[in-house]
């Protein structure tokens, strides 16, 4: 696998890099033989990423039209799996268990979610989804699915459907390295 050697939007095969990554694959070239060098351009490549899926992830959002703040919608699509307790949707979403008790009371009182008593230990309370809480997260990814369509301007709905889904794919693979009991 060639990294681009210019950081984001740089072509990914390059014939003339050349230089071996610490696992014996190619990255960079005559003057980037030591691992501290690989490690460099690949956090350069990384930020840059994260910068552009920061920009991707507003802008499908704005799409997105929840009606909601990032924040609750974060909590609305931990939910969506299985319910879960305040402790596993702070470690789950970055925040602390006080704030998600106030968005979930908040959310509550909208009908987007519901809270109950566990099964298996009473004394916890679980939170789920209510069928209005699962439309509103289905609408609203049905218009960010729309605007990346029109985005990609692409001539065809196939080369649409192929770059969605190679970036999906590559956004799979990375998030199964960070979270690999997640997925």
């Amino acid at each position: 696998m060639h990294v681009p050697s210019g950081g984001v939007g740089a072509p990914l095969d390059d014939p003339g890099q050349g230089g071996p990554l610490p696992d014996g694959g190619p990255l960079g070239g005559p003057d980037d033989d030591s691992a501290s060098s690989a490690e460099r351009r690949i956090q350069s490549v990384a930020q840059g990423m994260l910068r552009d899926l920061a920009r991707l992830t507003q802008a499908l959002f704005r799409a997105g039209e929840y009606g909601l703040t990032r924040t609750e919608a974060s909590l609305l699509a931990a939910l969506e799996t299985t319910p879960r307790r305040v402790t596993e949707l702070a470690a789950r979403t970055g925040m602390v268990q006080p704030r998600v008790t106030v968005l979930l009371q908040k959310l509550e009182d909208q009908g987007l979610v519901e809270r109950r008593r566990c099964t298996t230990d009473r004394r916890a309370v679980e939170t789920s989804l209510t069928p209005a809480g699962r439309r509103l997260l289905e609408q609203a990814r049905q218009r960010m699915a729309a605007a990346l369509l029109e985005a990609l301007h692409s001539p065809t709905v196939e080369e649409c459907e192929r770059t969605v889904r190679a970036a999906r794919q590559a956004v799979a693979t990375l998030a199964e390295a960070m979270e690999p009991e997640a997925t």
